[in-house]
């Protein structure tokens, strides 16, 4: 999923303002920042929340408050990750089941200290669909190898620094890649629309009203509120598929989720590793979104946040499930309730354990039909594209520089043309090309300009 983060006020810090303070938390002998498996000290009466006051990661409400919180944080995902299974014909049952483990598997890492859901991650919709052909085994295998990559560039991150990423992937070059991600999906949310226009219609209308004019959890959910809107339309209207409400009927109340083994395809590899330039941007985001929520440095949490979604994302790719990422949803969830606590996430996680042992509850979500998924992704696909131009606007990349803008130019127009060009046997598509394109050009534009073009002689802003 691409993140918009909401992060409110910095929660209050120690008196004393410094780090060398071992009471406050930015201390590395704080118990926060060291961190802690299970145990989870009660804040203040358990009930209430003082004005100002937030529930920090090691500390927790009552328990039926900290239950329903962690509900909150399933339903908030929800909309979004059962939506990416529904496209790209993941087992929604599975996907359900490692984004909960994976959720366990990123607090255990992050050693408590980084409240997250990781859900199935937008940013696999793409070379999902564009590998579809080739079957659910080559499927997953995008998901093991994107994962495995991350894992990497965690480890390099942990050793060397947020330095290294903000090196090899500057502003101008990451929302490119993000950019031209979403917008190459365009000709598959409009070809889902026409099919049954109307329905895609009160669906898309239903999401930017909610988003637009909603408040609280109506603007944040505003996806799931658009497609069970547009699901009630087309059932009203006869538009669900009599096949799929009759699985809703045969299917069990409980049962396995459905397990498939990766198989790796080089091209489909390929088409999948830009995937992690999105989860790489969504999870430093997440850590300094965190960070500016509860008032704490978690810098040093960038390594580790990234090893563990790439963790994650591994081991749902090894049985069939989608990849993973960090949610924005549950990010507007804290910053609405004002309690980060990592308590509230492990019942997030075993809530959604639990669902995925439902049959009939992934049997309901593929009734939902193309018209409704056309008009939710029409939004989501341009969500994402427009994400690309947020991260140039916030970093101030100035397209007056040449090299900013032919690189990215060049880039976009192969990912949303879609360029499809054979090497060999190995078939590659407009996002591999325009990922992989700009990545090894940029750097060369760049030299060429400074040293031989008139970079040289002026200062434009990069």
């Amino acid at each position: 999923m691409t993140n918009e983060h909401h992060p409110t006020d910095p929660a209050p810090t120690h008196p004393s303002g410094t780090a060398a303070d071992v009471d406050h938390p930015d201390h590395p002998d704080h118990p926060a920042a060291r961190g802690r498996l299970f145990g989870w000290d009660v804040h203040g009466d358990g009930r209430t929340i003082a004005p100002g006051a937030v529930v920090a990661p090691e500390e927790r409400l009552d328990w039926p408050r900290t239950i329903g919180i962690g509900m909150q944080h399933v339903i908030a995902m929800f909309g979004a990750t059962l939506l990416v299974p529904l496209l790209t014909g993941f087992p929604v049952n599975t996907t359900l089941l490692f984004s909960g483990l994976g959720t366990i598997l990123f607090l255990l890492i992050t050693r408590n200290r980084l409240p997250s859901y990781l859900g199935s991650s937008f940013a696999f919709i793409a070379p999902l669909m564009a590998t579809q052909a080739q079957g659910i085994g080559a499927q997953a295998g995008v998901v093991v190898t994107a994962g495995a990559a991350l894992v990497l560039v965690g480890l390099i991150v942990k050793k060397a620094g947020r330095r290294v990423l903000d090196a090899v992937m500057p502003p101008a070059v990451t929302g490119a890649i993000v950019a031209l991600i979403g917008f190459n999906l365009a000709p598959v949310a409009a070809t889902n629309f026409a099919t049954q226009p109307l329905v895609a219609a009160v669906t898309m209308l239903t999401i930017l009203v909610a988003t637009v004019a909603g408040r609280g959890m109506v603007a944040r959910l505003g996806v799931l509120i658009g497609v069970v809107v547009g699901w009630a339309f087309a059932a009203a209207t006869g538009n669900l598929s009599p096949e799929s409400t009759a699985s809703v009927r045969e299917a069990a109340w409980f049962g396995l989720p459905t397990f498939h083994a990766p198989e790796f395809h080089l091209n489909a590899m390929l088409i999948g590793l830009p995937v992690i330039v999105v989860l790489i941007a969504e999870n430093v985001g997440h850590v300094k979104a965190v960070s500016a929520m509860t008032g704490r440095n978690l810098d040093d949490l960038a390594g580790d946040a990234l090893i563990a979604d790439g963790l994650a994302t591994t081991l749902a790719g090894s049985a069939g499930g989608s990849g993973t990422t960090t949610y924005a949803e549950n990010i507007g969830v804290m910053a609405a309730t004002r309690v980060y606590s990592t308590a509230a996430y492990w019942v997030a996680a075993f809530t959604a354990i639990a669902l995925a042992f439902i049959p009939k509850f992934g049997a309901l979500i593929l009734t939902i039909p193309e018209g409704v998924l056309g008009g939710a992704t029409l939004v989501l696909y341009g969500l994402i594209g427009m994400l690309g131009v947020r991260i140039w606007m916030d970093n101030g990349v100035d397209f007056n520089n040449p090299v900013n803008l032919v690189a990215a130019a060049t880039a976009m127009i192969a990912g949303i043309g879609n360029l499809t060009l054979s090497i060999g046997s190995l078939e590659l598509e407009g996002i591999a090309w325009g990922s992989v394109g700009i990545i090894v050009g940029y750097p060369i534009l760049r030299w060429l300009y400074r040293r031989v073009g008139e970079g040289q002689f002026t200062t434009v802003k990069e």
